[in-house]
C-alpha cells in the first residue's frame, strides 16, 4: 500500500461504539485540493479518515480511533450512529453535480489496498462495507453508479453477486433485511440499484426483486 500522507483535520470527536464498518464516498467537488481543504476546515463540520486522490495518493485527515464526521444522518442494519462505528473514505471525483466520471484504475487500486488493510486490522465484515448512498438513501448518491463495486468484491472488499433468485419476501422486507432504512422505500430501492444494478438494470420490479433476493441471501450467508 502507498504511504499515507497526514493532512490533519480538527473535525472529530470520541467514538461511542466499536468499529465494524467502512463507508465509501465521493468528494463531489470541482478539485481534489478543494475537497481535501474542506475536510480540514473547522467551519465545514465534515471530515473523513482517508481521502484517495485520482493518482492513488492517500491522505489521512482523522485518526481511525476518532469519530470522523462523514456519514451524517444515516442508518445501516439497525444502527443510526454510523460515524461512531465506521471508517470513512472519501474518493476524489467531481460527482453528479460537477461532471461525474469513472474512477481511474490507480485510484481504485489504492482504495482496494486501503480497505484490505483496514479489513485485516479491524476484522470488518463484508456486509458492512457500503456506500454513502446505502446509509443515507434519501440524501446522498455517492459513490454512485460508476463506482466498481464488483471489482472491489473480487478483491475481498464488500459483497457482490451476479446471481438472480426467486424472491421469498416483499421488496421492502428484503431491503430491510440487507440493512437499508426503508422509511422511504423508493429512495432505498434507488440506492440498492445504484450499488447492485448500476449497468442496464432489468426492467420492471420483478427483475430488481430477483437480484435483491440474491443479494439478501449473500448478505445473510456472510453474517
Amino acid at each position: 500500500m502507498r504511504p499515507v500522507l497526514i493532512y490533519p483535520s480538527p473535525n472529530f470527536n470520541r467514538r461511542l461504539s466499536p468499529i465494524d464498518m467502512i463507508v465509501l464516498h465521493y468528494t463531489g467537488m470541482e478539485s481534489e485540493q478543494a475537497a481535501l481543504d474542506r475536510l480540514a476546515d473547522p467551519s465545514s463540520g465534515v471530515s473523513a479518515h482517508y481521502v484517495v486522490f485520482e493518482n492513488g495518493d492517500i491522505y489521512n485527515p482523522v485518526d481511525e480511533e476518532s469519530r470522523a464526521w462523514h456519514a451524517g444522518v444515516s442508518y445501516w442494519r439497525g444502527v443510526t450512529d454510523t460515524n461512531s462505528r465506521s471508517i470513512g473514505i472519501e474518493i476524489t471525483n467531481p460527482g453528479h453535480e460537477f461532471g461525474y466520471r469513472p474512477f481511474p484504475d490507480k485510484q481504485i487500486e489504492s482504495v482496494i489496498e486501503l480497505c484490505q488493510d483496514i479489513i485485516r486490522r479491524r476484522n470488518i465484515p463484508a456486509n458492512n462495507i457500503v456506500g454513502h448512498s446505502d446509509v443515507a438513501p434519501t440524501r446522498k448518491t455517492d459513490p454512485g453508479e460508476l463506482f466498481p463495486w464488483k471489482k472491489l468484491a473480487e478483491n475481498g472488499v464488500g459483497l457482490w453477486t451476479d446471481e438472480f433468485a426467486l424472491p421469498e419476501r416483499g421488496v421492502r422486507e428484503m431491503l430491510a433485511d440487507i440493512g437499508y432504512d426503508t422509511t422511504d422505500e423508493s429512495a432505498a430501492l434507488t440506492a440498492f440499484r445504484r450499488h447492485f444494478l448500476p449497468q442496464s438494470p432489468p426492467d420492471g420490479v420483478s427483475g430488481v426483486a430477483e437480484r435483491m433476493a440474491a443479494v439478501r441471501a449473500l448478505f445473510h450467508a456472510k453474517e
